[in-house]
């Protein structure tokens, strides 16, 4: 077969993009800056969430290679023909579609943007073995450059478009908190909860952002051994009075995660199991008092260890107490310079947005048992930090008698 290796695909009309243009322009020539300071003569994207960040193009790979080409006067998005011209509606920038007809047609459409450069930047952090021997044996005497983490650290602080999407983010949070809340009772099963709470969130996404993109949108709602851990799926289990519940929910805008976790009870908590929470509850309170600009992310995890060490439950804890909120979802992008943990040096600095996020896990057996958290998302400002998430939280709030 003699058929075309790429085309371009412009089908319709481009949609609004999820910020201005003068936000996506600020972020490329920020870029820009960096590349210049690595030498970089094209910056090469494959992880979702760089594309994402400056291009507005969400991609789903199933199987197939998605990139973002950035040059020093162009930003050209590179797609797969199954998507036809979705990619370039959404793109910010200029879009080549490369053909199945051919193998490695996905690297002849990045040397047709970028036909020979000297330093080419890529994601070491997310460039695969086999792709990375590709990309240098179809550009040959190119140096591969580390860009991720440049990019990383533009990323973590938020612009007041992107702190304005969060803000409703965490509002749409609550929103599927409450959902949770009328959804529960004794006997009902935990995924009736989730689906309550995911369809309450992704309406509310559809009315605030007409024109985003639908998907990703999901809730955990976990209920007795089930909340040991803080990922654990929903399941068929049916929720008994006395059981501890643990609510997540994760609108997704636009490639933007936010979330609401809290720790539950359904009618009643016993004597062992408040004990617990409130010693979570406790940390949890003097976390929020701790983020504010200037404060390590060290620093507030080695002080609110010192909570968890004195009721003897430090080795309960589970993982670090927060991390950075913006491009990411469980299958992508990660700020990880930016997590509340022992091993950060990173200083928190206005327009980084936070979430302070305490965990125990009590094992099966054990008076109390069962995993205690609760979220919430801060902005860091020049006076402090401002907590975004409405939802309460504590036993004052959280036993749910029906």
């Amino acid at each position: 077969m003699n058929l075309e290796e790429t085309k371009i695909i412009r089908n319709g009309t481009p949609v609004p993009h999820t910020f201005s243009e003068a936000e996506y322009a600020r972020r490329q020539a920020q870029l820009r800056i960096v590349m210049r300071e690595l030498d970089i003569d094209v910056a090469l994207f494959t992880s979702i969430h760089n594309i994402n960040y400056y291009s507005d193009f969400l991609y789903c790979s199933f199987g197939r290679s998605y990139a973002l080409v950035v040059t020093r006067d162009d930003v050209v998005s590179v797609s797969a023909n199954i998507d036809a011209g979705q990619p370039w509606r959404r793109t910010v920038g200029g879009n080549i579609v490369y053909t199945d007809w051919q193998r490695d047609n996905y690297y002849r459409a990045i040397k047709q943007i970028a036909p020979s450069p000297k330093r080419l930047g890529v994601e070491f952090d997310h460039l695969s073995l086999d792709r990375k021997s590709k990309i240098e044996s179809f550009f040959p005497g190119t140096t591969l450059v580390d860009i991720s983490q440049g990019c990383m650290s533009q990323r973590m602080i938020k612009s007041d478009e992107e702190i304005t999407l969060i803000r409703h983010g965490a509002r749409i949070a609550d929103i599927g908190g409450f959902a949770c809340v009328e959804a529960m009772g004794q006997n009902v099963p935990e995924y009736e909860v989730a689906l309550q709470s995911t369809q309450a969130m992704v309406r509310e996404i559809a009315r605030t952002f007409p024109s985003a993109e639908l998907m990703d949108t999901w809730t955990w709602f976990q209920s007795g051994i089930n909340t040991d851990g803080a990922h654990n799926p929903v399941t068929s289990r049916r929720m008994q009075n006395g059981d501890i519940l643990s609510l997540n929910c994760f609108p997704m805008i636009s490639g933007y995660y936010t979330a609401l976790e809290r720790t539950l009870f359904l009618d009643h908590a016993s004597d062992a199991h408040l004990k617990m929470w409130e010693v979570n509850v406790e940390v949890h309170h003097r976390g929020l008092e701790l983020i504010r600009p200037g404060a390590r992310c060290k620093d507030i995890a080695l002080e609110l260890n010192t909570i968890y060490e004195r009721h003897g439950l430090l080795a309960n804890r589970t993982f670090g107490y927060g991390h950075s909120f913006g491009i990411l979802c469980h299958y992508y992008g990660r700020e990880a310079g930016l997590e509340l943990r022992e091993d950060i040096e990173t200083v928190l600095t206005p327009n980084m947005v936070v979430s302070m996020e305490p965990m125990i896990m009590i094992p099966e057996g054990q008076p109390g048992a069962g995993g205690y958290r609760e979220h919430d998302i801060l902005v860091v400002t020049e006076a402090g930090a401002e907590n975004i998430t409405k939802f309460p939280f504590g036993p004052e709030r959280n036993i749910i008698r029906k």
